[in-house]
């Protein structure tokens, strides 16, 4: 059954006409770029690329890539390609491994941003009449920002709390009748267990009904351990500060990941090769913004690894093209005695084994070039009440052997132990 679309015309649209707009898009991108800024001039000019060379939407491929290091490269507006009087609003990452990527905005990208966050957060099933309690952290992260964005164009009100202090946000979200939720998915598994430790049940002493989650990797097995406990929909949000925010990717009601391709040209790359991939085969995901004015970015290496499907259309009614959720950053692939092995993968085996709780770290050990793995856990209040901890370790081991048929030891630690984070949480550490 096909829902209510936010913009039919563009969502809607056939594969042809989708086609025919980015290329049209495209080729006023790279017209404006070579002529506004000196350094994509020279990067075009380097590789003897003229805008004119550009007439299919294939001929992208002649254009390289944007990575990570350029922009800290140009950090921190080398590559804005308007006047820096135009610009009414600036983002950036956290910057934790070197400079941060800044993301500025002029007043026509920041409504793109809240028209795609507004497309985004319907197709979710959020409406007016919703009250979204804005858990990521306000600043510079563009998280918090383009979810209210999104959420007052559709006129929902929005409680902008911000993160942390998770003893409030239970308050709030009681005495304020939240709906929706907004965080990512492992804070609001945190905020579950604060609220059990309240006295609360969160399934049904709470108003909410969705979940709205991002800026982290997740597994379908959590997703599944998260919507159980709140007794809420669960969906997905994908995007980054060098594209705009979150705004990118996100779910339909049949928890289906669209693109927003009007918007954003995505491509899929061996990330080894640079090669273009076909519909259907995983790699790097690569994108470029066709409408951004204040910081376009062409064919900008994300590092995460997904696949895009040649699907025609999704039984939610949009045409727009479907991608798989993130398998994980290329960046956080550990090879084990010749084993590729991503953290999304041991979280979901661990998330199939009864008496696991939400909370585990992934400690990785490298002497010389060799990388070992294990896992430390925290059992559910009960199930360590119980003992015979080795038989638990036993069934978690068993559980990671069976998907990654290598062999990690796993360690069940004290209920509490871990470190809770009110924002990204930090799965894998090094000792």
């Amino acid at each position: 059954m096909t829902a209510e679309l936010w913009d039919k015309k563009t969502e809607a649209m056939s594969s042809d006409k989708l086609k025919e707009l980015q290329l049209k898009r495209l080729k006023e991108l790279v017209n404006r770029v070579y002529r506004k800024n000196k350094y994509y001039k020279r990067k075009f000019d380097e590789n003897r690329i003229k805008p004119s060379d550009i007439k299919t939407l294939n001929d992208i491929e002649k254009i390289p890539f944007l990575t990570k290091d350029d922009l800290r490269e140009y950090y921190p507006f080398g590559l804005v390609c308007t006047e820096i009087d135009d610009i009414v609003e600036v983002h950036a990452s956290s910057g934790t491994t070197g400079k941060p990527v800044v993301g500025p905005y002029t007043k026509n990208d920041v409504e793109l941003w809240a028209e795609v966050m507004a497309r985004s957060l319907w197709a979710n099933g959020l409406r007016k009449s919703d009250r979204m309690q804005n858990a990521y952290g306000y600043g510079l992260f563009t998280g918090a920002h383009g979810f209210e964005k999104g959420a007052q164009k559709i006129g929902a009100m929005v409680i902008t709390i911000s993160s942390g202090n998770t003893q409030r946000q239970i308050n709030v979200m009681k005495d304020f009748e939240s709906t929706a939720i907004a965080c990512t998915p492992s804070y609001s598994l945190y905020m579950a267990e604060v609220a059990e430790e309240n006295g609360f049940e969160p399934k049904s002493d709470f108003k909410l009904r969705l979940g709205l989650f991002g800026a982290e990797a997740w597994s379908e097995e959590m997703r599944n351990s998260i919507e159980k406990r709140w007794g809420i929909v669960a969906h997905e949000h994908y995007g980054l500060t060098e594209i705009i925010g979150p705004g990118v990717v996100s779910e339909c009601e049949h928890k289906k990941l669209h693109i927003n391709a009007d918007h954003f040209l995505p491509e899929i790359i061996d990330p080894k090769t640079g090669e273009t991939l076909e519909p259907g085969e995983e790699g790097e995901l690569v994108f470029t913004t066709l409408t951004k004015e204040a910081f376009p970015a062409i064919r900008f290496r994300t590092k995460d690894l997904a696949t895009i499907y040649d699907e025609k259309t999704c039984e939610c009614g949009r045409t727009l093209p479907i991608q798989s959720r993130i398998k994980g950053r290329s960046d956080d692939m550990m090879k084990v005695k010749g084993v590729i092995v991503f953290p999304s993968q041991i979280e979901a085996a661990l998330m199939q084994v009864p008496g696991v709780s939400d909370n585990y770290q992934i400690v990785k050990t490298k002497k010389g070039d060799i990388t070992s793995l294990s896992v430390e856990i925290e059992p559910t209040e009960e199930r360590w009440k119980e003992g015979h901890i080795d038989e638990l370790e036993k069934k978690a081991e068993n559980e990671i052997y069976s998907i990654l048929n290598l062999h990690v030891p796993v360690k069940v630690i004290k209920p509490k132990t871990i470190p809770r984070s009110t924002g990204k949480a930090k799965r894998v550490i090094e000792r």
